[in-house]
């Protein structure tokens, strides 16, 4: 009786043996697979009133996860926000963001008051300055209270921050902030140690926050241009 089980031992180890020999089954390729996501850039569009200042800076900014499109119309205010709303309409790309950005210069309070309005109807976000966007540049520089400051006075103010790096701003020429400008205002400020970038948004921000905006066109000097570097900041 042994004998027998011992056997059949043998022969179920053998058999074994001969299937752990046979070549594996190679697994079928799973078709179910998931294709990969291709991700998609979203692309922010900057319709600004000037054809040369703000075009110039915003064109500088590097992003490697977004996709920046400033167009300079040479068009403002009311007349400006309803050019952003034609672009928009008119293109086959859809922008995941429409910024207009436009100054106070001497267009009416009204003008001005309703461009805004307008634009946030119209699905818009608005990078305004009073009196015009060389005060946002300003503020790289200067820790300006808020207080009122004719923009004519603003291209000498920034020349004097500049003169040290022998560098000059053309306000009254080609009015463009060049590589070498913008290179200034994205480093950082001796002084205090921070990013002159950083130290503009707090500033604007400060300016902005002692104001209750009931009527932007009389809040002088102010500006929200500190809004769209902080959002192009989120795409670097």
């Amino acid at each position: 009786m042994k004998m027998k089980n011992k056997k059949a031992e043998q022969i179920e180890k053998k058999k074994k043996h001969r299937e752990n020999l046979k070549p594996k089954r190679r697994r079928e390729p799973d078709l179910d697979r998931n294709e990969p996501i291709l991700k998609v850039k979203p692309s922010i569009l900057i319709v600004c009133e000037g054809e040369n200042t703000e075009p110039s800076y915003f064109r500088q900014f590097r992003l490697s996860s977004a996709d920046v499109i400033p167009i300079g119309e040479g068009y403002n205010t009311i007349s400006l926000v309803n050019r952003a709303k034609e672009l928009e309409g008119s293109s086959n790309q859809k922008y995941d963001q429409v910024w207009c950005v436009f100054d106070k210069d001497s267009s009416s309070p009204n003008d001005f008051n309703n461009a805004i309005v307008i634009a946030n109807a119209n699905g818009h976000k608005v990078a305004y300055s009073n009196q015009a966007f060389e005060y946002w540049i300003l503020l790289h520089f200067d820790d300006h209270q808020g207080g009122g400051m004719d923009r004519k006075e603003y291209h000498n103010n920034i020349n004097k921050h500049l003169k040290p790096f022998n560098l000059k701003y053309d306000g009254k020429g080609s009015k463009k902030i060049t590589s070498e400008i913008y290179n200034i205002l994205d480093g950082v400020d001796q002084k205090t140690g921070v990013a002159r970038k950083m130290l503009a948004i707090n500033r604007a921000t400060r300016n902005y926050n002692r104001l209750n905006h009931s009527s932007p066109a009389s809040e002088e000097s102010s500006t929200t241009v500190f809004k769209l570097v902080e959002e192009l900041l989120k795409y670097l």
